[in-house]
């Protein structure tokens, strides 16, 4: 079975960060991903976009690669962007391997804090409610247009049935 292909025309508006940007992404779903994964991988992409960012090409199963990544021109890694609830030994390699971490998730990762991870307080995540994932999951056909505004820690999306919208926990791994 191969990946089914999604083409999502994204009109971005990250008002927190400061970027506008109007993109046409093209999304790789694996067989055995889930759509909260899926859409979660999406949410990274969008809300990191900054030039030479990019979906891994050795799929969501590398243990060598984030599912997203920021590399500069030369091919460093710049920042590492995971998604979902990796392993601490991921983590742990991946602050080693980036000069930025970030993980976006809606999953409960408690088990992390815990754990021994390299610069640990450095790991930027990017926390959204599950049921607003779930909600953009069931919208993000194989080919669909979205608008993404973030302002003030909210998210708001809107999509050919209506907008949606959720909030954005922003925190580091080291905050207990």
């Amino acid at each position: 079975m191969s990946a089914s292909i999604h083409h999502v025309d994204l009109v971005l508006s990250d008002v927190d960060r400061g970027v506008y940007e109007t993109l046409g992404v093209h999304l790789a779903r694996h067989p055995s991903e889930s759509m909260r994964f899926l859409t979660t991988r999406f949410l990274a992409y969008a809300l990191a976009y900054e030039e030479g960012i990019a979906f891994s090409k050795a799929g969501i199963s590398s243990t060598d690669e984030p599912p997203v990544s920021v590399r500069d021109l030369t091919g460093r890694l710049r920042a590492w962007i995971d998604v979902g609830s990796p392993a601490a030994p991921r983590l742990h390699k991946a602050t080693k391997a980036a000069e930025r971490v970030a993980l976006y998730t809606c999953a409960d990762i408690a088990y992390l804090a815990s754990e021994s991870i390299h610069k640990k307080e450095a790991i930027t995540i990017i926390r959204f409610e599950p049921s607003f994932i779930d909600a953009l999951g069931e919208r993000l056909d194989r080919r669909v247009r979205l608008e993404i505004v973030r302002s003030d820690g909210r998210l708001y999306v809107t999509t050919a049935s209506g907008i949606l919208e959720g909030g954005v926990v922003t925190t580091t791994l080291g905050v207990k």
